[in-house]
């Protein structure tokens, strides 16, 4: 099937509708399977089939890849896990990802830890890159595999607890991008199971990141209560250094917000911010590096946003996004979301039209669900503001236009 040249114009293509009508004319596999397969409704198979329709999104395009056995290249993915490249004809990419897989598959001590450590680099340094990678589907599969071979004990017992700490670490990593990706169920189980790794390994440093993922998510989940739950039970019993507290502060601040206790909350946060001036200790874990006074004051903005207190937000807001130094998020499209809205509200339109220019070009690059839906609340809220500019309102309609193009068109 593979070798024909109207399915290699419908992989080109992504045309995902005129593949499945080959595959059962070429191979005789039903829609029914090939639904089946892919994980989509028969009906929505056969719609497609006719033309009605387009499949753009990476997991599902991923799914349909390891489903019908198409090989990564021919559709401009990565390798695919079940991919095994010919021996000695093996081009160098094949080989570096072939010894990889070896690693994963083979190795029993501290070379799998060191395997586990460094998928996790990776997909973190991917997750940061641009507008953010879209990575959920990866991160889940590699921790997956992992998760499979902890269960079985294929490992040496002495690399133990170095194994389920490197393996709780790739599991916070899916729990946040699969957050990210409003995989909120999903999210919340590998949370979970990443704790309970982080806690037989005596990880400390990890779980603290893990429960502060948790308080967050749940904040946003519009569950204040849990997110001061889990952070006030941190900020009870632990030591922890300044800048620790301080991020547990603001998932205190955020709580207290979300269950109108504003001014309580406006006190915890300067206290977060003056728990940032005193600096970052030597005992800091290393994930902490993105926690700044940039940071605290944009968790400050969001909330003051929300509230409708636009014209405080705005400021704070905008200091976030222009900082030259600050670390680079994957998530920052969020601020842009909520300067947008904050400007729209106070009609700053000169301001607001610049900044939606900005994201129009951008929103192809975009890999957070939340920023996108965010974005396109905003977007649609904004066009029916009383006295926008017509302009602007064109600017913003780009907005929700841009978002459903097809993200591989070039």
């Amino acid at each position: 099937m593979l070798a024909r040249s109207d399915v290699r114009e419908s992989l080109e293509a992504h045309d995902f509708g005129r593949l499945f009508y080959l595959v059962r004319k070429w191979a005789g596999i039903s829609y029914n399977r090939i639904a089946e397969a892919c994980d989509i409704k028969s009906s929505r198979v056969s719609e497609l089939a006719r033309g009605e329709g387009a499949i753009t999104t990476l997991t599902k395009i991923e799914a349909i890849a390891d489903a019908l056995r198409i090989p990564g290249a021919m559709l401009r993915l990565a390798p695919r896990a079940w991919e095994s490249p010919p021996g000695g004809t093996a081009r160098h990419a094949e080989g570096a990802t072939s010894r990889r897989a070896s690693v994963l598959d083979e190795a029993r001590g501290a070379e799998y830890v060191e395997a586990i450590r460094a998928t996790s680099r990776r997909l973190i340094a991917l997750d940061n890159e641009l507008n953010g990678v879209p990575i959920a589907a990866m991160a889940a599969r590699a921790f997956k595999a992992v998760h499979r071979r902890l269960g079985s004990g294929g490992y040496e017992r002495k690399s133990e607890r170095d194994l389920q700490a490197a393996a709780a670490e790739l599991a916070e990593v899916a729990g946040w991008t699969l957050f990210d990706a409003e995989e909120y169920d999903a999210a919340r189980r590998f949370n979970q199971e990443a704790l309970f790794l982080a806690r037989l390994s005596g990880d400390r440093a990890i779980e603290l990141l893990i429960l502060q993922n948790m308080s967050m998510q749940a904040g946003w989940l519009g569950r204040p209560r849990e997110e001061l739950a889990i952070a006030r039970s941190l900020l009870d019993r632990e030591n922890l250094s300044p800048r620790i507290e301080a991020i547990f502060r603001v998932r205190e601040a955020k709580g207290l917000f979300a269950s109108g206790q504003s001014t309580e909350a406006v006190r915890i946060f300067r206290r977060a911010q003056s728990l940032i001036g005193e600096g970052a200790r030597s005992d800091d874990p290393p994930w902490a590096w993105w926690i700044s006074t940039d940071e605290i004051n944009g968790h400050r903005a969001m909330e003051l946003q929300k509230a409708g207190d636009w014209r405080s937000a705005i400021p704070l807001l905008q200091e976030n996004l222009y900082t030259r130094n600050r670390p680079r998020v994957g998530y920052q499209g969020i601020y842009s979301a909520r300067l947008l809205a904050s400007l729209l509200n106070e009609k700053v339109w000169r301001e607001a039209g610049e900044l939606a220019e900005s994201v129009v070009s951008v929103v192809p690059e975009i890999g957070s669900a939340r920023t996108l839906k965010l974005l396109k609340r905003t977007a649609a809220g904004g066009e029916k503001i009383a006295g926008i500019p017509e302009s602007l309102r064109d600017t913003l309609r780009g907005v929700g236009e841009a978002m459903e193009k097809d993200p591989y068109a070039l």
